[in-house]
């Protein structure tokens, strides 16, 4: 196993890693909306959404790998009410169309709107 990250996503802010690579595969954290250049959270679903999926982004960057080698992604959202408004941005960046869960939680850190996280081919 080998671990990698990048300070192009949010690092790491408690006892686990941006991501894995094993047995030729990609598993990463889940992302949140933190742009890691300034520590902000983007206002409303659109943005949260968009920002989450580019630091998945700069994950799968880091990795060696891409959006159109993910297998799998498990995203989480503070309200199923957004589910449309988050897929459409999450469509323009998973073009491959990976096998997906997606689930409303109660609470997401930082109080943000929605996470993801994906394994991919590496």
């Amino acid at each position: 196993m080998k671990v990698f990250e990048t300070n192009k996503a949010p690092g790491a802010i408690g006892p686990y890693s941006q991501g894995f690579i094993a047995n030729g595969f990609v598993f990463t954290s889940g992302q949140i909306p933190v742009d890691p250049a300034t520590g902000e959270v983007p206002e409303g679903i659109a943005a949260q959404a968009a920002q989450s999926c580019m630091n998945v982004g700069a994950l799968l960057e880091a990795a060696g790998s891409s959006f159109d080698k993910v297998i799998k992604t498990t995203c989480f959202l503070a309200d199923m009410a957004d589910f449309a408004a988050f897929n459409a941005v999450y469509a323009e960046y998973f073009t491959s169309k990976p096998a997906r869960s997606c689930v409303a939680v109660k609470d997401l850190p930082k109080g943000v709107l929605c996470e993801i996280e994906c394994i991919a081919e590496a």
